[in-house]
């Protein structure tokens, strides 16, 4: 949520910085502005909306000239997104402009405080305290103003700021929020995300919590909390931005689900050597894996339900008890976890506020973390004692796909690679298993490949409001997912249930007006999901199931059945889950939702 980016060279920033927040788009916002430095002073434009808004505003950045700027998305938390609420704030003096990412917890005292100093605040943003602590504390240093600030705020921060007294120069700092530094030819960027800069360069600096650093369009200078210069490795961008591309789809979401056969195999065959899973990067020592006694998985959205579909697998072959928490509610649940537990982290940013309080916690109580992230360099992956990348590539729809299925990818990678090392894997069921794996890039292109009646499905049932997905064991993990793609994209209530649980008071719901989805790929209980849908059936519902391949049962019970390729029952969810991301793409799109941009979401949730 939230983007910033930064840019000073020899080039008119403006229209840098707003390709740079066309970039970022992706993230979530509701507003958008830019300062930019020119002869005469900070000049600002900003306003609430698209992006779009502010280039026309902006005449596509010809209207507010000059060679040094910040700019912002905003995602709206302390106040409506508003023209005046976004970003970003300038001091009463004029002298300096600020935007921010993440959430300033006490600015209400702050606020207090600088009112009674004579302060006038415009905005009713938490961000508009941090401008006026910069003046307040200017006393002719403009480093010293912002370490003098930066020792005032309390929470998650990543901070970009112009100063009118220092032409060709911005800042940037952050804490506990993403922030890149962009090294050029004579010019220089930051951004909160590698997308906005990649077009420009690829070489970065990854700024770590407390630094904060000086740019000018020749010469990056980074410093420590207490300001003495810290020297920098510099990162090369592995990825072009041809891959942030839509290349002939009609959305980032449809591209990003046609990727995930080469992303499963991108995932897959680093890892996979002469039948054997090597996973190099968890490199844990024999008697620190056999001290665990349990497992608990952590994150937040559809990587908890990668950690949900991930756990049967883990369980079955490694034989250790598996809990999968909400990092939301077991930041704050005292979590029984210790020196015995191993704590898996999934994030795909790296940066969710939420999974990164979790994994504090976890680390204080001492558990070793082991994080599956996309984002290299990322706050979790710092955090974390071993770090096994899903190697996605850039994800750019809010609504993840391959960055889900690449996830369960590597957690299937891990739950086969401990089962072995602890020697509780007999060979024969290893090898098939490997073999397995190594098969499920084919086996979700052949999803994509079984389902051409999508899209005529969705034009016969996109009308209806409400839905209810169904599903036991595996089955319930993939339609957790499966239901959560069609609420996020579609705006249709979808709800899920283990498929048992109906008859506890939820199959009351069930009329004509109710489609139900039911997965049914786990066949050892298959009877029992198939005894569900006579249920829902019997009360008028009608039921689009999912299912392998000429599966006659279901075949006779369901109205319409999406067929996926036959795969080992652990790890089904990987394929079943691609009919539904399809399925909810196509309500989507015939009831006119921004598909890549739904409302009131973000990709990277950077507070709570």
């Amino acid at each position: 949520m939230c983007g910033i980016v930064g840019f000073t060279g020899t080039q008119q920033a403006a229209p840098i910085l707003l390709d740079g927040l066309q970039k970022l788009e992706y993230r979530g916002y509701d507003s958008a502005g830019i300062a930019v430095l020119d002869g005469s002073g900070i000049q600002v434009r900003k306003t609430s909306g698209k992006i779009s808004n502010l280039v026309e505003k902006t005449d596509g950045g010809r209207n507010t000239p000059g060679v040094t700027g910040i700019g912002h998305t905003r995602w709206a938390t302390h106040g409506a997104p508003t023209d005046v609420n976004a970003h970003p704030h300038i001091s009463n003096n004029g002298k300096y402009a600020v935007v921010h990412n993440g959430i300033i917890e006490n600015y209400l005292e702050l606020r207090r405080e600088l009112i009674k100093q004579g302060f006038h605040f415009e905005s009713e943003t938490d961000t508009e305290v941090i401008v006026h602590l910069l003046e307040m504390y200017d006393q002719g240093d403009v480093r010293k103003a912002i370490l003098k600030t930066a020792a005032r705020l309390a929470g998650s921060y990543a901070l970009g700021v112009l100063c009118a007294d220092e032409p060709g120069t911005i800042y940037a700092m952050r804490e506990s929020s993403p922030l890149i530094l962009g090294i050029g030819a004579g010019e220089n960027y930051f951004a909160s995300d590698v997308t906005a800069i990649v077009p420009y360069t690829k070489n970065a600096v990854y700024l770590e919590d407390g630094e904060f650093a000086r740019i000018t369009p020749d010469r990056i200078e980074v410093f420590d909390p207490s300001g003495n210069p810290v020297q920098k490795k510099i990162s090369r961008i592995s990825w072009d931005i041809q891959a942030a591309e839509k290349g002939g789809y009609e959305h980032f979401m449809l591209k990003e689900i046609y990727e995930q056969p080469r992303a499963v195999k991108s995932a897959l065959e680093p890892r996979i050597r002469d039948g054997e899973v090597v996973l190099d990067e968890f490199s844990c020592s024999a008697k620190y894996l056999h001290s665990i006694r349990k497992i608990i998985i952590t994150a937040c959205g559809s990587a908890y339900y990668a950690g949900c579909a991930s756990r049967y697998a883990i369980e079955q072959l490694c034989g250790i008890p598996v809990d999968v928490e909400l990092a939301s509610e077991l930041r704050y649940s005292e979590p029984l976890l210790d020196r015995h537990t191993l704590l898996i982290v999934i994030s795909q940013s790296g940066e969710t506020a939420d999974t990164i309080a979790a994994l504090k916690e976890g680390k204080a109580r001492g558990a070793k973390v082991l994080a599956v992230v996309n984002v290299v360099g990322s706050t979790v992956a710092k955090l974390a004692d071993w770090v096994l990348y899903t190697w996605a590539g850039p994800e750019i729809a809010v609504a993840t796909t391959k960055g889900y299925t690449t996830q369960l990818t590597v957690l299937f990678l891990f739950a086969l690679s401990t089962a072995k090392r602890l020697g509780r894997i007999p060979e024969d069921r290893y090898a098939a298993l490997v073999r397995a794996l190594t098969n499920l890039p084919r086996r979700v292109q052949q999803a994509l490949d079984m389902n051409p009646s999508i899209p005529a499905l969705a034009k016969e049932y996109y009308r209806y409001r409400s839905m209810f997905f169904i599903g036991r064991n595996t089955d319930y993990a993939a339609a957790l997912e499966g239901a959560l793609k069609m609420k996020e994209i579609s705006y249709i209530h979808a709800e899920c249930y283990a498929a048992g649980e109906l008859k506890h008071g939820t199959i009351a719901l069930i009329d004509d007006r109710q489609p139900v989805v039911a997965v049914c790929c786990n066949r050892e209980i298959e009877e029992k999901t198939a005894s569900n849908i006579v249920e829902v059936k019997a009360r008028g519902a009608e039921v689009i199931a999912v299912a392998f391949r000429g599966d006659q049962k279901i075949l006779s019970l369901a109205d319409h059945v999406l067929s996926v390729p036959k795969t080992e029952t652990i790890f089904s969810p990987l394929v079943a889950i691609i009919p539904l991301q399809l399925l909810a793409y196509y309500f989507a799109r015939e009831n006119g939702c921004d598909i890549d941009k739904p409302k009131n979401l973000a990709k990277s949730v950077t507070v709570e």
